[in-house]
């Protein structure tokens, strides 16, 4: 008999209503792949939120377990890269959307999805990081490489009190960049200065009805809040500033005009962290060893076990959680 271990399993039923079981399932049932890995540690991500409460519909197929990203060790692998015993970590590429993901003891994928988890990280570290850590490590390499320096000026980062806002604000002011946040939550105001955001500014400055052009207020911007938000953080950016666009938890709409990029030279850098390619990841996961204060990060980070992701998930989706949280397997 196959050994089983726990598992979140998504369904749906004939009336395409959602469902979600904890089950135990076997090895031969998870999806092909040829690296095989034992999960150590996950997270909750505000995607996962999304899938796991049907806000929105990220599945691509039914049933699915969730998770997108995890960090674990080899069992077997008939892949050239990578040996049982490995450490390693994934984020994206599909897993947990259309793929099975983390949310099991187990996880199967294709060792081309994979990365190595960088020396000085744990599995639980990695997590505390997760995706949305690895996706504001990219949005600060993205304004690096467009030439945003701490002396070109502020940087705004909007849904301060995220994953990925908390990550961004830690990791710029470990940089020397004056970082303004944003947030619906003022009563997170003394949580954000002690990641290092140098000015506070309530979520309602940036969702008032959007103007071609507004007051220049920072040099660049990382958002992962979308719609109209996003539309007066660009109105707003310095000339010649750019914004990392990363997340939508405001909407996909971009209520916007052309003037603060025709007349001010803004420009928009879209971060696709779902299939960036291996070698920016490692790129961005060695960066986070040394340019993200892992102080910083432990005191922004909450652990919980497996039977704690629904909940979780849920009250990422109703704005309830600051910071990161790890689930340890």
């Amino acid at each position: 008999m196959t050994d089983t271990f726990k598992a979140i399993l998504v369904d749906r039923d004939a009336d395409k209503k959602q469902h979600l079981s904890v089950t135990q399932i076997g090895e031969d049932q998870l999806m092909e792949g040829d690296v095989t890995v034992a999960v150590e540690a996950t997270t909750v991500n505000y995607k996962d939120g999304l899938g796991i409460t049907g806000k929105s519909p990220i599945f691509k197929r039914y049933p699915m377990i969730p998770g997108i990203d995890f960090a674990g060790t080899v069992l077997s692998s008939s892949h050239p890269r990578w040996k049982t015993g490995d450490r390693v970590i994934l984020n994206g590429w599909g897993v947990g959307e259309g793929h099975y993901g983390a949310y099991a003891e187990r996880a199967r994928v294709k060792g081309d999805w994979l990365v190595p988890l960088p020396a000085g990280l744990s599995a639980r570290q990695a997590m505390a990081v997760g995706t949305a850590g690895y996706t504001a490590m990219l949005s600060v390499m993205a304004l690096e490489r467009f030439g945003i320096t701490p002396a070109r000026g502020p940087v705004v980062v909007t849904g301060a009190a995220g994953g990925v806002g908390s990550t961004s604000i830690a990791i710029l002011s470990k940089l020397g960049y004056h970082v303004v946040a944003s947030t619906g939550r003022l009563e997170e105001s003394d949580y954000l200065k002690s990641l290092g955001a140098s000015e506070i500014i309530a979520r309602d400055e940036l969702t008032v009805p959007v103007r071609p052009l507004a007051r220049e207020r920072w040099a660049a911007g990382i958002d992962s809040v979308g719609s109209t938000t996003l539309a007066n953080v660009l109105a707003m950016t310095m000339s010649d500033g750019a914004v990392a666009a990363c997340g939508l938890a405001q909407g996909m709409d971009l209520p916007a005009s052309v003037a603060p990029f025709i007349l001010r030279g803004v420009s928009l850098l879209g971060i696709n962290s779902v299939y960036m390619p291996v070698e920016r990841r490692i790129e961005a996961w060695n960066r986070i060893v040394t340019d993200l204060d892992h102080a910083k990060l432990a005191a922004i980070t909450t652990t919980v076990g497996f039977d704690g992701i629904v909940k979780v998930a849920e009250d990422i989706i109703e704005g309830r959680v600051r910071g990161r949280f790890v689930v340890e397997m």
